[in-house]
């Protein structure tokens, strides 16, 4: 055998017993976190205020993937594993542009651009979420302006399923959707929570749960002759104002001669 063969033979050997030593070569755990994280198989998280108290915030490279009531750190990631299907780390500190957006929007209510990580979730329940996103601060909606509005008038306590499965809660304000009948309803923090943000944000539940009592569903304006869901900010008047008539169904609206508002299309609403 020639010399310039033993040599390639006894590298091949030295590469060949390298590699075998690699199983025993332990990975820092400091490096796991970062190689999920670039190729999205990691979100993290950071603790933020609310009008509800603190919150969890979660994000990856999808966008904001969850928000979530403050308990215990261990519990949320337990939760979010759980719920998502992917490993959940702590911030030292958030990405300063996408906290000032959520902060913005947990405050004053500004929308901001935002990208929100809705994967997973089906196209109907994507279809309900994009709509909310649509209500304004201040402003309520029905269940059934929802599903009139995605095109599924029928499928009213589908859209409250897919509310209550909001996996982004306040970011996408399903506090703002109330009851058919009027009520405030549910919500995924609690009833109590849902009132306290509605109240931050201008719209009256102890005016809302007065008006449902009276069986009041709309409000006719009797100087342009327009009829509204409550809390509409199409009129441009407060709701005490004397001005006001209301009505039961858009049908009673439409025979004592009003149309609808263009601002919340309550025509659409059941």
């Amino acid at each position: 055998m020639s010399e310039g063969n033993q040599g390639s033979i006894a590298g091949t050997r030295r590469v060949l017993k390298g590699l075998h030593g690699l199983g025993g070569v332990r990975t820092p755990s400091s490096v796991l976190p970062g190689v999920l994280a670039r190729v999205g198989l990691r979100d993290t998280y950071w603790q933020q205020d609310s009008p509800i108290g603190p919150i969890y915030v979660a994000y990856g490279e999808g966008g904001v993937s969850a928000v979530r009531r403050a308990s215990e750190a261990t519990g949320f990631e337990e939760w979010y594993r759980t719920r998502f299907g992917r490993p959940v780390m702590q911030a030292a500190r958030p990405p300063r542009a996408l906290a000032e957006v959520v902060e913005r929007r947990l405050g004053a209510g500004a929308q901001g651009d935002i990208e929100i990580d809705l994967r997973g979730v089906s196209a109907f329940q994507r279809a309900v979420l994009q709509k909310t996103l649509e209500i304004p601060r201040g402003e309520v909606r029905p269940y059934g302006w929802i599903a009139r509005e995605i095109g599924r008038p029928g499928a009213v306590r589908a859209v409250g399923s897919a509310l209550n499965h909001n996996p982004v809660p306040l970011l996408i304000p399903c506090h703002r959707v109330v009851q058919t009948n009027g009520r405030v309803g549910e919500y995924a923090f609690g009833s109590a929570a849902k009132r306290a943000v509605l109240e931050a944000e201008g719209a009256s539940p102890d005016l809302l749960e007065e008006l449902a009592r009276r069986g009041v569903r709309y409000l006719g304006d009797t100087e342009d002759h327009t009829f509204c869901l409550p809390t509409c900010a199409g009129m441009h008047r407060r709701l005490t104002e004397p001005r006001y008539v209301t009505f039961r169904t858009p049908q009673q609206a439409v025979s004592a001669g009003y149309r609808a508002c263009d601002v919340c299309r309550p025509a659409l609403a059941s």
